[in-house]
């Protein structure tokens, strides 16, 4: 790891210590973790785990790039201006919520989180298996422009943003201020936001399958209020066989079968030199592989400085595989893409997940075991 990145982990985390001495710094436990194995529940206190550090005043004083690499200018800086949140806006733009309920249980453990909350008047419409007609899902997304709450989060993933990205005001999105976040399917959302308009949005957590699950995970809670208030500067995690590196970059991706979907569309961001996430579930390692060959093919995998690889989950090997399987998937990445892999990330299908900004400029690197994303950077 170099000393620039290094030492600003070092500072941030000295600086969380000295602000937040009752917060806990060691959160998720990554020994077993691989780009194939889910994650494992939040660690006790004391051991190895993701770290989450905050930057000194000092820090915070300093200046902040907006999306270098990126191929489109803006004329406004839309990735510093959300405001501090004080309120959620649920919303479903996808997949039909089949249990009411769960989002129920979802706003009283928001609002245990110090957030307010209010639910579009169609987050339970169903039409075949979407949350509504394409029109009624259009027209949430509108209201979700208008109304107070700063941030507007997806119930739950599934299928259909992909339909409406045509027809969707990302200009009139990027305006408005709101800080988006969702994970899955809304991928499609925030790459088309990005590659249209330069804004940031988010992927992390979705009401349903986070917050209204049947038990919370304290640490997925944890780092998204954290980052929803601009404190989770850096993240470690744990990790088995990073290559190294040592780079900055605007951080992008999120589900690997939707960023496939957008290569040869206006909704696929032009990133050079990038930090890329990737994470899927159901998807057999050869499929992963395919979809992977297709972004090599595109020449998009080749102009990023790293490929960070978060669980890909919920598959089933057969016996024609012969031992075929994910680690075979990323030997191959690492062969022919000539990229750094860093594999680990605390992010996918699972009930472990950080709150990550697509479109930020974030520094990345890697020590024996362990990697961190340096997500707030100060210059």
């Amino acid at each position: 790891m170099s000393v620039n990145i290094q030492q600003e982990f070092v500072l941030m985390a000295k600086a969380r210590t000295q602000s937040h001495p009752d917060t806990v710094a060691a959160v998720v436990d990554n020994h077993e973790h691989s780009a194939a194995k889910p994650a494992k529940r939040a660690a006790p206190r004391g051991k190895k785990a993701v770290k989450a550090g905050k930057a000194s005043d000092a820090e915070k004083g300093r200046g902040h790039d907006h999306l270098p690499g990126h191929e489109h200018s803006h004329e406004h800086n839309y990735e510093n201006s959300h405001p501090a949140p004080g309120g959620i806006y649920l919303f479903s733009p996808s997949g039909a919520v089949t249990d009411a309920a769960a989002l129920e249980k979802a706003r009283t453990r928001l609002s245990s989180l110090g957030f307010r909350t209010a639910v579009d008047r169609t987050a339970l419409a169903v039409h075949e298996r979407f949350a509504g007609t394409d029109k009624q899902r259009l027209a949430a997304i509108t209201r979700s422009l208008k109304q107070k709450h700063p941030v507007v989060m997806a119930t739950r993933g599934g299928y259909g943003l992909s339909r409406l990205l045509p027809f969707i005001d990302w200009q009139a999105v990027a305006d408005s201020g709101k800080t988006f976040i969702g994970q899955s399917d809304f991928t499609a959302f925030n790459l088309a936001l990005l590659a249209k308009t330069g804004a940031c949005s988010y992927a992390g957590p979705t009401a349903v399958f986070d917050f209204g699950a049947a038990r919370m995970d304290d640490l997925t809670a944890a780092l998204f209020v954290e980052a929803m208030h601009g404190e989770l500067e850096v993240l470690g995690f744990e990790t088995e066989d990073a290559d190294p590196v040592d780079a900055r970059g605007v951080l992008w991706g999120g589900n690997l079968a939707m960023v496939a979907s957008l290569v040869g569309t206006p909704y696929m961001p032009k990133i050079r030199g990038g930090i890329l996430f990737l994470e899927d579930i159901s998807e057999h390692p050869f499929r992963i592989e395919r979809m992977l060959t297709h972004l090599w093919h595109a020449g998009i995998l080749g102009r990023q400085k790293a490929i960070v690889l978060g669980r890909f989950t919920d598959y089933r090997l057969g016996s024609i595989d012969n031992g075929y399987d994910l680690p075979a998937v990323v030997a191959w990445l690492r062969e022919y893409v000539k990229v750094p892999v860093v594999t680990g990330l605390p992010y996918g299908h699972v009930k472990v997940k950080a709150t990550l900004p697509i479109g930020r400029k974030v520094g990345i690197a890697t020590e024996r075991g362990l990697a961190h994303l340096v997500l707030e950077e100060r210059h």
